[in-house]
């Protein structure tokens, strides 16, 4: 068979700026690298991300573009006017989408991820004038690529339900985990992390209350919360000084991998109070880990998770409190949860999720043929 030519649109990639997209690319790049030494991968960049994504793997080629994606409307509309000309030139079989939105015309069949539905399911938490776009480019993109891959099957009924898609048209595509987490040395401290951008649909003030209370009793504990200082930054920092906490808990802000494992090891147990999702991989690599772990009860989490962590309802302080005091003085559970997690992540790999998305783009291109 002859080799694929296929495009990773990797426009969208701010380095530090994008959250949890940023190491789904990362990783899912350097995966297919080693598992596809066969097809051609030309990897357009901007000028924040660079080349340095981009695997060593002589099939894996940069294909720099003159844009900047912090401004928005310009990478908007480089996406859609130059992207597809450099795909024509360069003779792309496929274009890979990894970031929501796909260019309205396309030389190629197109595949196209949707990390969740959250502009459909909680519009409230979206910039004003950045939703008109969010709903005119993301429902065109799923409608003009030739496949949809959702990473749950929360994302999946999403699609279905609010795009009223056929069913044939989305993969199911799981997110993986990093390896190092298994294994990671573990020296425990007083210490509860969180891995979650400063988002509002994170549960994170409801997080900060929960873990006032607990403070009280347990004022030897600090609370971690590790992640990009987003829409809720002001708020949150607000909230901790009001409640007296400003030594007791941290906002890391984006930090690099290495200082990230660093608190895997050090954390007594991790939180993710999350009130929506589309995925949740802090709570893979915290179960990876064997660190005793605690989320919101809702989908998909509670389908990755399983008995693996111990849930909670979003929201509710006194129930993260509650989870709180268990996760840190239940040993009976701290010894369960400590076992069971790396069992429950070693179903996610990124080199499955590797052969899946491959396997979508192979499968786009004979559709189109």
């Amino acid at each position: 068979m002859c080799p694929l030519r296929i495009g990773v649109n990797a426009l969208y990639l701010i380095p530090g700026g994008v959250g949890g997209t940023e190491i789904y690319l990362c990783e899912l790049l350097q995966a297919l690298a080693e598992i596809d030494a066969h097809n051609h991968y030309f990897v357009f960049t901007n000028r924040e991300s660079g080349a340095g994504i981009v695997p060593k793997q002589d099939n894996f080629h940069a294909a720099p573009q003159r844009v900047a994606a912090r401004f928005r409307p310009g990478r908007i509309v480089w996406e859609q006017t130059a992207l597809p000309l450099a795909a024509a030139r360069l003779h792309l079989d496929a274009l890979f989408n990894p970031g929501f939105t796909a260019p309205l015309y396309s030389p190629c069949p197109a595949v196209t991820v949707f990390h969740d539905m959250q502009h459909k399911r909680h519009p409230e938490h979206f910039r004003w004038f950045e939703l008109p776009f969010w709903r005119m480019l993301l429902n065109a993109s799923a409608r003009l690529s030739t496949i949809l891959l959702a990473e749950s099957e929360s994302t999946r009924a999403d699609l279905l339900h609010y795009y009223r898609l056929p069913p044939a048209k989305i993969r199911l595509v799981p997110l993986g985990v990093d390896a190092r987490f298994f294994g990671l040395p573990r020296a425990p401290e007083k210490l509860l992390l969180t891995v979650s951008t400063l988002h509002p649909h994170k549960g994170l003030d409801s997080l900060v209350r929960a873990f006032a209370r607990f403070h009280k009793a347990r004022p030897d504990f600090r609370l971690v919360i590790a992640g990009l200082r987003g829409f809720h930054t002001d708020a949150l920092e607000g909230l901790r000084a009001g409640l007296g906490l400003t030594e007791a808990v941290e906002f890391t802000g984006w930090i690099p991998r290495e200082q990230l494992y660093d608190l895997y090891s050090r954390a007594v147990a991790c939180l993710y109070p999350s009130t929506f999702e589309g995925f949740g991989m802090p709570v893979v690599e915290s179960m990876a880990a064997g660190i005793p772990t605690g989320c919101s009860q809702i989908e998909p989490l509670v389908s990755i998770t399983g008995d693996a962590a111990l849930h909670f309802e979003p929201g509710n302080a006194g129930a993260i409190h509650d989870a709180m005091l268990r996760l840190v003085s239940d040993e009976a559970l701290r010894s369960r949860l400590a076992a069971a997690g790396p069992a429950r992540a070693a179903a996610f790999s990124w080199t499955g999720t590797a052969r899946a998305t491959l396997g979508a783009i192979a499968e786009a291109v004979r559709l189109s043929g």
